[in-house]
């Protein structure tokens, strides 16, 4: 009788066994796994550093990155290309409903407060400017840099990274713009790209995500900021002095003084407790917010520092 039990026992395990060989993969979890992320590319250098890090600390864990305009990086997401997308905006009523008609629980979470950063050649002195002014040559009222008193005599070039991006989509809105006839715009195919043209092109005016050029430790920071300007924004009509004016670095983005800043949220389709929601807990907790802050954007969740003072 036992010995008839024994085969047939075996037998069993081996039907699981080959039962899951032939069933679906392993299910990732927040310390193994390889799951996709999609950004919009004027989140790189954010995106680049953030899951570095987290590689570094479970070395099962791999991300594969894709950075594609904002739009098309939430379209993977909802078509499950990928886990997570980093992007400047939550889900619409209808792409939350894509999910839902998959029975999946969308979510957004908002890690840092970013900035649209305004560059220029360093051979133009015009370095300040008003909202006022950028809404005027949003509705093509102001077309020559002389209107703004510069020191250059040519046409304004307004510069993006991509017909598509989040930083033109996010300009466009901010100043009712509803058509861009007529408007001297000229897109190129990445951030590093818009800061190459500007530097070589003197009646260039650039957009760009503020994390390509705000981290102060990163040797390409001062590589792809040389012979550059950060132009100072005002939200004030009639600014009387500098200090209106701000730039988009992290006190003044974290203070809300800087105007042209934005939020950077993580839009998730997991449904299980996997990898993406320990990249999410990582990017809420202090070393997640520790790595945002280096990067020069404002942390949704500040760092603490313990300081034991002794005497």
């Amino acid at each position: 009788m036992k010995r008839s039990l024994l085969p047939v026992a075996m037998l069993a395990v081996a039907g699981l066994m080959l039962g899951c060989g032939q069933g679906k993969a392993p299910l990732d979890t927040p310390s193994q796994g390889t799951i996709t992320i999609a950004a919009d590319e004027s989140f790189k250098p954010l995106v680049t550093q953030i899951t570095s890090a987290y590689e570094g600390i479970y070395p099962n864990v791999k991300f594969n990155l894709v950075f594609r305009p904002e739009q098309a990086a939430i379209n993977m997401m909802l078509n499950d290309s990928a886990r997570l997308a980093f992007t400047t905006r939550k889900l619409t009523k209808n792409e939350h409903r894509a999910l839902d008609q998959r029975k999946i629980v969308g979510g957004a979470v908002k890690i840092a407060t970013d900035g649209v950063a305004l560059i220029v050649n360093k051979a133009n002195t015009d370095s300040l400017i008003t909202m006022d002014a950028l809404r005027s040559i949003f509705s093509g009222k102001i077309k020559n840099w002389s209107q703004l008193k510069g020191n250059q005599a040519e046409p304004i070039t307004l510069v993006f990274d991509n017909n598509n991006s989040s930083n033109l989509d996010f300009v466009l809105s901010t100043f009712g713009v509803k058509s861009m006839a007529g408007l001297r715009i000229f897109t190129t195919r990445s951030n590093r790209e818009v800061i190459d043209y500007v530097r070589k092109n003197r009646s260039a005016l650039g957009f760009i995500g503020v994390n390509w050029i705000s981290d102060g430790d990163e040797p390409l920071t001062a590589e792809l900021s040389a012979d550059l300007r950060v132009m100072g924004v005002s939200a004030k009509s009639n600014p009387v002095g500098r200090a209106d004016y701000f730039q988009p670095f992290q006190e003044d983005l974290g203070m809300q003084r800087y105007p042209l800043r934005r939020p950077v949220y993580v839009l998730s389709r997991e449904a299980h407790p996997g990898l993406g929601g320990g990249l999410l807990n990582y990017l809420i907790r202090d070393a997640g917010s520790l790595i945002i802050y280096k990067v020069g954007l404002w942390p949704s969740v500040r760092y603490n520092r313990e300081i034991n003072l002794q005497k």
